[in-house]
C-alpha cells in the first residue's frame, strides 16, 4: 500500500471511529436518505451532537447533504464506502508467524 493510500485509509477510518458515525452510516446505507430530524431521533446523542457527526462524516466525504429551506437531508456516498472496502482488501489478512 503506498503512503497516500494510508493516509486516506487512516482518515477515512478516523471519520468512522464513533459508533453513532457508524450508526448513522448504516442507516443511510439501508434506508438510501434520511432528514436530520430523523436521524436525531434515531441515534443516542442530542440533536447538536448529531449534527456534528454529520459534518463530519460530511467532511470527510462519506456522506453528501441537501438544503431544502429548513430541511437538510442526508445520505451516503457509495463511492466512498467502495474506497474503504477497497483500502481495507489491499492491507495483509494474517501475520506471519
Amino acid at each position: 500500500m503506498q503512503e497516500t493510500e494510508r493516509e486516506e485509509l487512516a482518515r477515512l477510518m478516523k471519520a468512522l471511529g464513533h459508533p453513532v458515525r457508524v450508526q448513522i452510516i448504516e442507516i443511510l446505507a439501508a434506508e438510501g436518505s434520511c432528514l436530520t430530524g430523523d436521524l436525531s431521533s434515531r441515534v443516542p446523542v442530542a440533536a447538536s451532537t448529531t449534527s456534528q457527526h454529520l459534518s463530519q462524516l460530511k467532511e470527510a466525504g462519506l456522506i453528501s447533504g441537501t438544503i431544502d429551506g429548513p430541511r437538510r437531508c442526508y445520505c451516503v456516498k457509495p463511492e466512498a464506502l467502495e474506497k474503504i472496502h477497497r483500502l481495507l482488501g489491499r492491507l495483509p489478512t494474517c501475520c506471519p508467524a
